[in-house]
């Protein structure tokens, strides 16, 4: 199992992170402090570390320079409130190989990760993704586009989102409240008609793409990406 290390010592910041991180199936290991995040980084078994630039023991720029002099060659995402330009190239001289900035969404969060995965070599097979027939939506997203074919399916920052974890699911029920936790983030108060109407506009695209696939809801539960070949 993909291992992942999550520096973050604000808790509120740290469980949704860690959840959703746990429902894509990784084993994740959750440290508050520089020192902690070292003595794991030593362990071969962590792929990923998230990490946070502001520690209470030592900067986050310290614990990425230390852990790649220690030899740690794992994949390393920084997240921090530190949005400037000279802060990222900093971090990514220091070691780092992505950069996102405070406040992001799960799902971006979830293919940042997975591309880390790939690009790095370190994603076991067990996670590898199944490849993509020609009657199936495919996913860029590294580029965050979508295509059928060689015909691209333009969409809204919400709805790639929405059918990017659709597709990682592909044939199986994701629930609402996961499409709306990792969506619009565990802080969303508004109403969840707002899934609705993104799922609305997504199957009128699809439509209009004649992509094949179609987004299936399951009654009380959420929605489902179908193949007519699956079904």
């Amino acid at each position: 199992m993909t291992r992942v290390l999550v520096v973050e010592d604000e808790e509120d910041i740290a469980f949704p992170l860690v959840r959703t991180l746990e429902r894509e199936g990784y084993d994740v290991v959750r440290v508050e402090s520089g020192a902690t995040a070292l003595k794991y980084a030593a362990d071969d078994e962590v792929q990923v570390m998230i990490l946070d630039l502001g520690l209470p023991d030592m900067d986050g720029l310290e614990v990425c320079q230390k852990a790649r002099a220690a030899g740690y060659t794992g994949a390393i995402l920084i997240v921090t409130a530190r949005a400037g330009e000279l802060d990222r190239v900093v971090g990514l001289d220091y070691g780092a190989d992505d950069y996102l900035s405070k406040p992001f969404g799960l799902a971006e969060l979830q293919a940042r990760v997975r591309a880390l995965l790939r690009r790095t070599g370190r994603l076991q097979q067990a996670d590898a993704e199944p490849e993509v027939r020609d009657d199936q939506l495919r996913i860029d997203q590294g580029a965050r586009r979508v295509f059928y074919g060689a015909f691209e399916v333009q969409l809204t920052g919400k709805e790639y989102d929405v059918l990017d974890l659709l597709v990682a699911h592909r044939g199986n029920v994701v629930a609402r409240d996961r499409l709306m936790a990792d969506v619009w983030d565990e802080n969303w108060y508004g109403s969840t008609k707002t899934l609705d109407v993104t799922i609305g506009r997504l199957r009128q695209k699809l439509e209009r793409a004649d992509v094949s696939e179609r987004i299936v809801a399951v009654r009380g539960v959420g929605f489902r990406l179908e193949s007519p070949a699956d079904t």
